[in-house]
């Protein structure tokens, strides 16, 4: 038999995941592609606990949960945020320090229940699978939410599932936008979970048409059209473009937003980021909706910078902006 027959590296992302000719792939250690995390003096998250809790037996699929007890016996039940990592739908998982520490500051200066959810990767399980999860995940929820005192008992004492939000970063914040496009067109029953709004921090799209930004990226950026091309081919069904409706929430083949009932959402958009004109289109087709919208742009930030460098200026005020989006209905009441 020839050895041209053997399979071969098809896709090879930066040595740590190896997609092959037929179909297998080889994965390698993550945590060489993501920094140190080192909490800068004085800059503790006080009394802020964590555990691993299995939402999907079926998958091994697991949320972390964080709460701080001390925040919900002063104020009772705080807001639910679900959260999904990034990592173009490829890599990634809750437990990496850059996630880990993004939510410890979320759960601790929210304050909030956070949910940071384990879901499914690319290439072995291409998408949609991932938006099953995710979907998955809130189902979950909200079966907890039925079973009230008889849920894990951090929900059933902390978790107030009338003020949920769902969120993510990069990918992340891709699948947070199809979870919630899936219940505000009621194919997603969530009650008594209320989402009472999504947050898309850096959210990972795409499309055939180049932007400007893409056309002619500047240089030493976080994600570079390449790899956004790369993770694309690797993640989505096979050989779908990048006008798929995953990636593209306003291609040609995707369906129309303007009769779903999507809560308010928060649009994170750094402006140093190649995907930068596609967050500010989508939070402009959804504001021409008549939807309600709320866009922060981060001057001379770049993509992921909420977690690569999560004790950052900018990631202060990216903390500060979501507690005031999470807690405005209980400030306003």
């Amino acid at each position: 038999m020839s050895g041209d027959t053997a399979p071969h590296v098809v896709e090879d992302f930066a040595g740590v995941l190896k997609l092959f000719s037929d179909g297998s792939v080889v994965r390698g250690d993550e945590s060489l592609l993501s920094p140190s995390v080192e909490r800068p003096h004085g800059r503790e998250v006080p009394d802020v606990q964590w555990k691993d809790i299995v939402y999907d037996a079926a998958h091994g699929l697991r949320v972390r949960a964080y709460v701080m007890p001390a925040a919900a016996g002063e104020g009772g039940r705080l807001p639910v945020l679900v959260y999904f990592h990034g990592g173009g739908y490829c890599i990634g998982a809750p437990e990496q320090p850059i996630f880990h520490t993004f939510c410890l500051r979320a759960a601790s200066e929210l304050p909030a229940v956070v949910l940071s959810v384990q879901y499914r990767l690319a290439p072995e399980h291409r998408l949609p699978t991932a938006i099953e999860d995710g979907a998955g995940f809130l189902s979950w929820l909200r079966g907890q939410a039925v079973l009230g005192a008889g849920a894990d008992p951090w929900l059933a004492e902390s978790a107030d599932f009338g003020r949920t939000f769902i969120s993510g970063s990069s990918a992340g914040a891709n699948l947070a936008h199809h979870v919630a496009v899936r219940v505000g067109s009621g194919q997603l029953a969530t009650d008594p979970v209320l989402v009472a709004g999504y947050a898309l921090i850096d959210a990972f799209f795409g499309g055939v048409e180049r932007t400007a930004a893409e056309a002619n990226p500047p240089a030493n950026v976080t994600l570079s059209v390449e790899t956004a091309d790369q993770l694309w081919r690797m993640s989505l069904p096979v050989a779908a473009s990048r006008d798929h409706p995953v990636a593209n929430p306003f291609g040609p083949d995707s369906p129309s937003l303007e009769p779903v009932a999507l809560p308010p959402a928060l649009v994170v958009a750094p402006t140093g980021d190649i995907l930068y004109e596609r967050v500010l289109g989508y939070a402009a087709r959804l504001k021409d909706m008549g939807k309600a919208v709320e866009l922060a742009e981060f001057d001379g930030e770049q993509h992921g910078f909420s977690v690569l460098q999560p004790w950052s200026p900018a990631s202060d005020e990216l903390i500060r902006i979501l507690q005031r989006f999470v807690h405005h209905d209980a400030a306003t009441n």
